[in-house]
């Protein structure tokens, strides 16, 4: 008889895991409440309160809020001077996002390759891959866990350059005890509907500079100033703003996010532990100076030659099989159709040749190695997570029958 679901036997899991996001009582009462007021939108307090309450969670002096991450990351990159033609250093093993916002404000993204333990941009790249266009470095902070911002910003110190903060993934990460999004010049926040703190979609900005919260707020709002007048508009700026009712429900959950992130947190360490027992199985390490890790994902590495050279879709195949919600995540950004169609299509990019690239800590991430976990996973109790860890055992222990299969 079979061993493994995928040939046939009985899956390690039948139940699934916690669905995302949490629906909490909190939450509609909020929704209910803006209902009430009449004020869905510009004025509203609620928007306000988000914004309060969100620069506190993530220890800044400003938020602002804006409709969803990338326009956040658009907004971010002109405030901080990026014009048409300037260079923005990211790493190429992030979402499309990272790169797109950089395109759209018709600068040239730079793609730099990854640490091999952490996924997270290898500050050891950066300084080959600065020019004198380069206007700044936009590290992210891959699976809720911060980059070596220590590295990153002596870097960006020593050659006058902006650091923006793609924490997306990253909703009260911290490094060193400081949570994460101010610690640059900026940070960029995600609300969409996978993110760890959510209202389907939104985005938001932090920072201690407020001359540069009042600029994002001009690219925010139409290019008005907030000492200005209605009809006055300084700068081209778009209507990027969020919702009253997005802001209320972002505000209810930041009640309990730090429930949420414990139970992450306690759910990564053990899989961390356990499934370091697998041979081929390696979660990603943990940068020492990272004191808090958002766990947005939950990342390991997979050795195919400890499986039998059983090729990692088939082994994300059998796991699933088993119960198990996985994927293999971001393929190198610069494979995408995005950067190898007719490079005439962005006339602003002269000198690279993104078909030409070749990163291979990135290629080997997200052609090899990269299992991803997504958060919900992690919210559950500890058998939900130990189910995890018998179901890659259970693969790893019983590989022949799938090679046995594929021949």
């Amino acid at each position: 008889m079979p061993h493994l679901a995928l040939l046939g036997g009985t899956p390690t899991r039948k139940q699934s895991f916690p669905q995302w996001p949490l629906q909490r009582p909190a939450q509609l009462a909020a929704l209910q409440q803006v209902w009430e007021s009449g004020k869905w939108g510009v004025g509203s307090p609620f928007i306000a309160e988000f914004e309060k309450r969100f620069a506190e969670f993530q220890q800044a002096q400003y938020a602002l809020s804006i409709c969803n991450g990338t326009a956040s990351l658009m907004i971010a990159l002109k405030a901080c001077g990026v014009r048409a033609g300037d260079q923005v250093i990211i790493p190429a093993y992030t979402f499309i996002a990272t790169a797109s916002a950089v395109l759209m404000v018709n600068a040239v993204p730079v793609f730099v390759d990854i640490d091999p333990e952490t996924y997270n941009i290898d500050p050891a790249q950066i300084e080959a891959a600065i020019t004198p266009t380069t206007r700044a470095i936009m590290p992210v902070h891959i699976a809720g866990q911060p980059a070596d911002l220590d590295a990153i910003l002596e870097i960006a110190r020593r050659h006058q350059l902006s650091v923006i903060e793609d924490a997306a993934q990253a909703h009260g990460a911290e490094w060193k005890g400081r949570r994460v999004g101010a610690i640059g010049n900026i940070g960029s926040f995600s609300f969409q509907s996978s993110k760890n703190l959510t209202a389907g979609e939104g985005g938001a900005l932090v920072t201690d500079d407020k001359a540069l919260i009042d600029l994002c707020f001009s690219y925010q709002n139409c290019g008005r100033v907030r000492e200005g007048g209605w009809y006055e508009h300084r700068v081209l700026g778009g209507n990027f703003r969020l919702g009253a009712f997005q802001a209320a429900l972002l505000t209810a959950q930041l009640s309990t996010i730090a429930e949420d992130m414990q139970r992450r947190e306690q759910n990564a360490h053990y899989l961390d532990e356990r499934l370091r027992e697998i041979p081929g199985i390696k979660p990603l390490l943990v940068h020492p100076h990272v004191t808090r890790h958002a766990r947005h994902l939950y990342i390991f590495r997979y050795d195919a030659e400890a499986f039998d050279g059983l090729p990692r879709e088939r082994f994300i195949e059998a796991l699933r099989a088993e119960g198990v919600p996985c994927h293999k995540g971001y393929t190198p950004l610069y494979r995408e159709q995005l950067f190898v169609l007719d490079p005439r299509a962005y006339p602003w990019i002269e000198g690279i040749n993104y078909r030409e690239l070749h990163l291979p800590v990135t290629e080997r991430a997200g052609n090899e190695e990269a299992v991803w976990i997504t958060q919900p996973a992690l919210l559950g109790v500890e058998k939900d997570v130990e189910d995890i860890v018998k179901a890659v055992a259970k693969v790893q222990q019983h590989v022949d029958g799938l090679l046995a299969k594929r021949e």
